[in-house]
């Protein structure tokens, strides 16, 4: 098992490796960096320069601050994570991991993780993205709960965009919360129509826990 740092700044989650900082995203189907290879628990990784359009330099801008590039599914899913934001740390295992906690199951698309989610009531399929700073949920309830105000987004292949946000609840397994919830642009909306799914659920969720991550056990555990 390998740790690296894990950084949350400006509502993202940035891993650091030896080659550079990367935007941790399990929402990414595909890794990329202006450093190649990447060394990930003893394997190297080669990475293309961009993804979908998206660069360096516009990551770096979109996120605010400077980074090397995003880890992604195709190099997250070959691990068992254990993701602990409150220490400041992610540890990779290729062994399969076991901890305590309340386990959910996974579903992919794509290469990108899908979990069941209680979103404002509602039973709903959510994209898990440790990549996005917000959640997003495309329900026609979302305007009537506590307005959050705007935030300034991104996604690949579409740029950055703005949204209202709003507060809402959610309730994974036995765990409720209430998370700042978007909507996505017309056209994003309709990818998740076509994955079967209503939202995405992002990193606000790990902020206060260790989260267990087995991608190759389609398995999420909540501690």
């Amino acid at each position: 098992m390998q740790t690296f740092p894990l950084i949350l700044e400006n509502g993202h989650l940035l891993i650091a490796l030896a080659e550079g900082s990367f935007l941790f995203d399990t929402g990414a189907p595909t890794s990329f960096g202006k450093v190649s290879p990447v060394n990930v628990a003893g394997q190297n990784f080669n990475l293309p320069p961009s993804y979908m359009g998206l660069t360096v330099d516009l990551l770096s801008t979109y996120v605010k601050r400077k980074t090397d590039g995003i880890l992604g599914g195709d190099i997250l899913n070959r691990f068992d994570l254990l993701i602990d934001v409150p220490q400041s740390r992610v540890c990779f295992s290729e062994s399969p991991l076991d901890c305590l906690g309340e386990e959910l199951a996974l579903e992919e698309f794509m290469g990108v993780p899908i979990l069941h989610a209680n979103i404002a009531g509602e039973s709903a399929r959510m994209f898990f993205d440790t990549g996005a700073q917000i959640s997003y949920f495309q329900g026609d309830s979302l305007s009537t709960f506590p307005a959050e105000g705007m935030i300034n987004d991104f996604y690949p292949g579409i740029g950055p965009f703005s949204t209202e946000t709003f507060r809402i609840p959610i309730q994974l397994g036995s765990s409720s919360n209430k998370i700042r919830c978007g909507q996505l642009p017309a056209m994003l909306g309709m990818t998740l129509m076509l994955a079967g799914t209503q939202g995405i659920v992002g990193n606000e969720v790990l902020l206060e826990r260790m989260v267990g991550y087995f991608p190759r056990r389609h398995r999420l555990i909540l501690m």
